[in-house]
C-alpha cells in the first residue's frame, strides 16, 4: 500500500473513532436535565447555512475559521469562548472530506506530507489542552488576535506581495525543517481560531513549493490536527453542539459542491468583503474584552460598585 493510501486509510480510520466519541458525548449531553446548559439541542437552519457556507469557500482557499468567528459574533449565536471548540468540532469532519479530495489528486512528496501533518497534529493536541482552559476574555484578545492575522494574510495574498511559489513537489532538508517547525507553531494557534491556509500558502510559496502542492499539505495537517484538537474539546465540553452540529451537516455537502462542481469563481470581491468584516470583528471582539475587564474590576472584593 502506497503513502496516499496509508494516509487515506488513516484519516478514515480517525474519522470512524472522531464520530464514535462525540456521538457518545452528544447522547450522554441527551440523558441530562432538561434545564441543563450542555443539554444537546437539534441544529437550527443558520447553523447549517453557516456551515454550508464558510466551507464552500474554504475548499477555494478563502478558510473558515476567520468567516465562522466573524458570523458567531455578529449574529450572537455562541458564547465568545466557546467559538475555538465548536469551530474545531464543527470543522473537522468537512475538512476531513477536503483531505480526501486533495491527498488522491494533488502531487507531492508524500514522506513529507506525513512528517507535516505530525508537526500539526502535535501542535493542535498542546494548542487545545491550553485553550480549553483558558478564561473567557484571554480567548476574546486571542480571537481578535487571530483575526487580525487572517486579514493581513488574506491582504497580503490579494496584493500579491509574496513570491507566486515555484514548481517544487518537495522540500531541502533545511527547508522542510523550517516547515515541520512552522506547522507546529501553526496547528497550536489553529485552537484560537487562526486558520492554517493564509498562513501554509505564503510559507511553501517563500519556500519555492509550487503552491498547488500546498493544498494537500494543508487539508491533510488540517483534517489530522482538528481531529486531535478537537476530541479535546468534546471531552471538556467546551464548545456548543448545535451550531458544531450545523457546521458538519452542512460544511461536509458544500465542500463536496465547491470540489466537484465549482470551476472558476469571481472570488476577489468575496475575499475583499470578508477582511473587511473580519477586520471589524476583531475590533469587537477587544471591545468585548476591554470591557470584560471593566466588569471584573468593577466586581472585584473592595472595589466600590460604580467604578
Amino acid at each position: 500500500m502506497d503513502i496516499a493510501r496509508t494516509l487515506l486509510t488513516t484519516v478514515a480510520a480517525l474519522a470512524v473513532i472522531y464520530v464514535v466519541r462525540w456521538c457518545r458525548a452528544l447522547s450522554r449531553s441527551r440523558s441530562l436535565p432538561s434545564d441543563a446548559l450542555e443539554r444537546v439541542a437539534a441544529p437550527r437552519p443558520i447553523h447549517i447555512a453557516i456551515g454550508f457556507i464558510t466551507n464552500f469557500f474554504d475548499t477555494l482557499g478563502i478558510g473558515s475559521f476567520a468567516t465562522t468567528t466573524t458570523t458567531y459574533k455578529l449574529l450572537r449565536l455562541v458564547p465568545d469562548e466557546r467559538i475555538p471548540g465548536t469551530m474545531l468540532v464543527g470543522h473537522t469532519l468537512p475538512v476531513v472530506a477536503q483531505a480526501f479530495a486533495f491527498i488522491s489528486v494533488v502531487s507531492v512528496d508524500r514522506r513529507q506530507l506525513v512528517g507535516l501533518i505530525v508537526a500539526m497534529m502535535i501542535g493542535g493536541w498542546l494548542g487545545a489542552g491550553t485553550v480549553s482552559r483558558l478564561p473567557r476574555r484571554v480567548i476574546q484578545l486571542g480571537m481578535a488576535t487571530a483575526l487580525l492575522l487572517a486579514g493581513l494574510f488574506m491582504a497580503v495574498g490579494m496584493l500579491h506581495l509574496y513570491p507566486a511559489g515555484g514548481d517544487a513537489l518537495s522540500l531541502t532538508p533545511s527547508r522542510f525543517a523550517m516547515a515541520f517547525a512552522a506547522n507546529l507553531v501553526m496547528g497550536a494557534l489553529a485552537t484560537l481560531g487562526i486558520g492554517n491556509y493564509g498562513p501554509s500558502l505564503i510559507l511553501f510559496s517563500l519556500l519555492g513549493m509550487d503552491p498547488r502542492a500546498a493544498f494537500p499539505i494543508m487539508m491533510g495537517s488540517g483534517a489530522f490536527m482538528g481531529m486531535t484538537a478537537a476530541l479535546r474539546f468534546v471531552s471538556t465540553g467546551r464548545y456548543v453542539a448545535p451550531a458544531a452540529l450545523g457546521l458538519t451537516l452542512g460544511g461536509i455537502p458544500g465542500v463536496l459542491i465547491a470540489v466537484w462542481l465549482v470551476k472558476s469563481l469571481p472570488l476577489d470581491a468575496v475575499r475583499w468583503g470578508v477582511i473587511v468584516v473580519v477586520l471589524y470583528t476583531a475590533l469587537m471582539l477587544i471591545r468585548s474584552a476591554v470591557e470584560e475587564r471593566r466588569l471584573v474590576a468593577a466586581t472585584a472584593p473592595g472595589v466600590p460598585a460604580g467604578l
